[in-house]
């Protein structure tokens, strides 16, 4: 269940032929945040002429999707903001368009590009970061194998969370699941020198990225071109 979604909100916006297009880019937990969020987006642009709709979520009961042109022709905004999330497999993100008529006909083909540019431009604006499957351990340790260890956690991409200090150095561990078996292996063998490690949950987890979509757009059809580069959590230039 790997996904991309964004760290935080962003805004942007296109102007096309003196139509306005704002994108709110925005990221969401549920359907029902999503939801909410909408209405504020209304709300906040009572007097704009269409708000536009596109969202992905996962949940634990499944994926969830919706598009919704709000008054533009059907398939000219909704649907190709929603291909894009899909195309860049982003979820948990909520992007409402917003157009304020500049009084000059787009046509078909015209909608459909604004709306994608609108969008596409706020996706490059906004951090990423990939959510991947990943396992929780609790490891224990004595004093004097915590620099060796935090080391170790740093060469191999796990994340050290929660430790507290007491007889011994006891702490959290998170990592990506496919790492699980090298892990338990490393200390069943002693190359990690550990009392204790015990597996508490399957979690999702954060993965830093760099992400940029490239495009260009056709008459009544485009095509997005995705370049993406995983990055470790330290970069090495």
């Amino acid at each position: 269940m790997d996904f991309i979604t964004i760290k935080s909100n962003i805004s942007s916006e296109i102007v096309e032929k003196k139509s306005k297009f704002i994108a709110n880019l925005m990221k969401v937990e549920n359907k029902e945040e999503a939801e909410e969020k909408i209405k504020e987006i209304k709300k906040k642009y009572y007097d704009a002429r269409h708000n536009c709709v596109a969202y992905r979520i996962i949940e634990k009961d499944g994926l969830i999707e919706k598009a919704s042109d709000d008054g533009e022709p059907s398939g000219t905004a909704g649907g190709p903001m929603l291909n894009i999330l899909r195309n860049q497999n982003l979820a948990n993100i909520l992007v409402v368009v917003t157009r304020y008529f500049g009084g000059i006909l787009l046509g078909t083909g015209g909608l459909v590009r604004a709306y994608s540019d609108a969008t596409i431009k706020a996706i490059n604006s906004a951090d990423k970061v990939k959510k991947v499957m990943g396992i929780e351990f609790q490891i224990s340790m004595e004093y004097s194998q915590l620099e060796n260890f935090k080391y170790y956690c740093q060469k191999n991409k796990f994340n050290i969370l929660n430790t507290q200090y007491s007889e011994d150095i006891v702490c959290n561990l998170t990592m990506e699941e496919d790492l699980k078996d090298k892990f338990i292996e490393d200390f069943e063998t002693k190359k990690i020198n550990l009392k204790e490690i015990k597996i508490l949950d399957k979690k999702i987890i954060d993965k830093s990225i760099w992400f940029f979509v490239f495009y260009k757009i056709k008459w009544k059809k485009f095509t997005i071109f995705l370049n993406s580069l995983e990055l470790e959590s330290i970069m090495q230039l």
